[in-house]
């Protein structure tokens, strides 16, 4: 006996409770529900020509997505996606975390491939499912974090009918992911997961994997393929004539220095030992900050538009730049004459945004040592370091008015300094886009902790899915999203998951009731102050009424006990801290009281 469903309204026909075999009803017998016709239904389960097999297409996705790595999905269920999630259900191994939107899902699987550099995966509906992952999907694509998008699908029976839900997914996906297919039939399944893994990784990027649902549920007992015998990931070596040519360049420069960006990430301890070798500083790009401990001496900060004045300045007089693992857009901030050595995995990044002297394609990590045992040690340059020093301590005095700063409304610097005090020395910490952005990245002085943000699409709502998926990567870390009212608005239904799933991540809202980044950007292009002010509810009761902590903090001197309570309350907690409206950062190369600034708030990198 069999079971069949209405495709138009869900009623299911059962064989066995009906009495009467599917196939001996009438041609023109009709869905007794909505109506629709016997041809409208699919029978469930697919085809069970063997009995034998107890496993379905669903089941065998999910199987291969346990053996690729994957031990998180994270989504909305529903009709065209249900036997995805019911194999996660009965299989176990993978947790399923539901969102309260499909970007919030897309958002965390994007920030789980960039703060473990393994897969992450969401999981959505056809139609409306599937459209609300693209801005979180656009992230990952622009910041080539890999990450596979499961996209529920109408029956395939009915695909290209204009059936309810159904939408054209590949030709929507394809523009931006690196892998886009549909599991058409069973046995596709296994090998069309393991390509979109493979090109996701190898991108990285995202792959998208379109499933019909009937197909889902068609019965197979393939075997799972075996990623060890089938996913090989590996960096470029450089060559050694390459690794000549910039040996000779960096010998015959005095004054060398070092950009660092996304693609040297992991590659702290060998910045710092050629740094040293050569007297070279070492800037960073947004998303390579806390790459470098910020507080060496040889720390120049981050080089961008959210970056610091002294990296902008400090670079200034320099011979040569070893630009490691970035495509570093903002070109107009490098000395004008420099010669520069490029280091990256991807031939076709060198170059495309600067003359280049030397290309050097490979793993920043396998080229930084190569340099670095292989160049002659070079001696101080006194009167460069001299500036830089002073460069440094200009830097610190500003940071230490602003710590002191007790005026009201509160000051955004006083904000970066009391968490500066409270962070834990191996936090991460997640940073949504505004004008907080600006701040924290000028501000902030890494000593150990990652920071992670939308760098290329720079998309407001990233902070509090990016902590939620770096809080269930690391549940022993310290987790903090630092946030403006405008990001955390767009999802801050979310913060529910943070209460439901037990993560005790910490998120600052530095509440000032407006688009301080539009703001400046009127300003700058001398439009007038409109349509970007708004009220907003009380932050901290909707954390309490949410079931985590809630704190409002309107005076400064309230300020430190309310940052050190919540992160210490082993609680999902948020702090909204109402800031001063007028108070707006500065961007890169304008003085560093400037409180007028625009720009960009992201730097491309591989």
């Amino acid at each position: 006996m069999a079971r069949f469903r209405c495709s138009v309204c869900n009623w299911v026909y059962d064989e066995e409770a009906e009495g009467t075999p599917f196939a001996d009803l009438p041609d023109d017998w009709t869905c007794p529900q909505c109506g629709a016709p016997k041809s409208a239904f699919v029978q469930e389960g697919g085809a069970k020509s063997d009995p034998g097999v107890e496993t379905n297409v669903a089941d065998r996705i999910i199987a291969q997505l346990y053996a690729l790595g994957v031990r998180t999905i994270y989504g909305i269920p529903g009709d065209s996606n249900l036997p995805i999630v019911d194999a996660i259900r009965r299989d176990e191994r993978i947790r399923f975390v539901l969102t309260r939107h499909e970007e919030t899902a897309a958002f965390m699987a994007s920030a789980h491939g960039k703060v473990t550099g393994e897969l992450g995966a969401c999981i959505a509906i056809a139609g409306p499912g599937s459209t609300n992952l693209v801005t979180g999907l656009m992230d990952a694509s622009a910041d080539r974090s890999p990450v596979l998008a499961l996209l529920g699908q109408v029956a395939e029976v009915y695909l290209g009918s204009e059936a309810f839900q159904e939408i054209d997914q590949l030709e929507l996906f394809h523009p931006f992911t690196v892998f886009s297919e549909t599991v058409a039939r069973p046995n596709q399944a296994l090998r069309l997961t393991l390509l979109a893994a493979k090109h996701a990784h190898r991108g990285p990027g995202v792959a998208a994997l379109s499933t019909p649902t009937d197909v889902l549920l068609e019965r197979t007992d393939e075997k799972v393929l075996d990623p060890g015998k089938r996913l090989f990931r590996g960096e470029p070596e450089p060559s050694e004539e390459e690794i000549a040519r910039a040996v000779s360049l960096i010998n015959e420069s005095p004054r060398v220095a070092i950009l660092a960006g996304w693609g040297a990430r992991d590659c702290g301890e060998e910045l710092v030992a050629l740094s040293g070798r050569l007297k070279a500083p070492i800037a960073t790009t947004s998303r390579a900050k806390g790459v470098v401990d910020e507080s060496l001496r040889e720390s120049l900060g981050v080089l961008g538009s959210i970056g610091t004045f002294r990296a902008a300045r400090a670079l200034q007089g320099s011979d040569l730049i070893i630009v490691a693992g970035t495509g570093f857009r903002h070109a107009n901030l490098i000395p004008k004459g420099v010669r520069m050595i490029q280091i990256d995995r991807d031939p076709s990044r060198i170059g495309r945004t600067f003359d280049v002297d030397v290309g050097v394609h490979g793993d920043a990590g396998a080229a930084l040592r190569a340099l670095t045992e292989r160049v002659r040690p070079k001696e101080e340059d006194a009167e460069r370091w001299t500036r830089i020093d002073s460069l440094r301590d200009e830097h610190q005095a500003l940071l230490a008015r602003e710590s002191a700063d007790m005026s009201t409304p509160i000051h955004p610097g006083l904000v970066i300094a009391t968490l500066q005090k409270h962070v834990a020395p191996d936090a991460i910490v997640t940073v949504d886009v505004g004008d907080h952005t600006y701040w924290f990245y000028k501000r902030f002085v890494c000593r150990g902790q990652r920071t992670y943000l939308s760098a290329n699409i720079a998309s407001m709502g990233f902070g509090l899915p990016a902590a939620l998926a770096a809080q269930l990567a690391y549940p022993d870390r310290q987790v903090v999203c630092l946030t403006g009212d405008g990001g955390f608005g767009m999802l801050m239904a979310d913060f529910t998951t943070a209460v439901r799933e037990e993560l005790p991540i910490t998120v600052i809202v530095m509440n000032d009731e407006r688009l301080k980044n539009i703001k400046k950007e009127q300003a700058r292009d001398g439009y007038p102050e409109f349509g970007i002010s708004f009220p907003n509810p009380d932050f901290a009761q909707f954390a309490e009424s949410s079931g985590g902590l809630g704190l409002r903090v309107e005076d400064p001197e309230l300020l430190d006990a309310a940052v050190a309570e919540a992160l210490s309350s082993g609680r999902p907690a948020l702090v909204d801290v109402v800031v001063d409206r007028e108070k707006m950062a500065a961007s890169a190369g304008r003085g560093v009281d400037d409180t007028s600034a625009g720009g960009d708030s992201a730097d491309e990198e591989a």
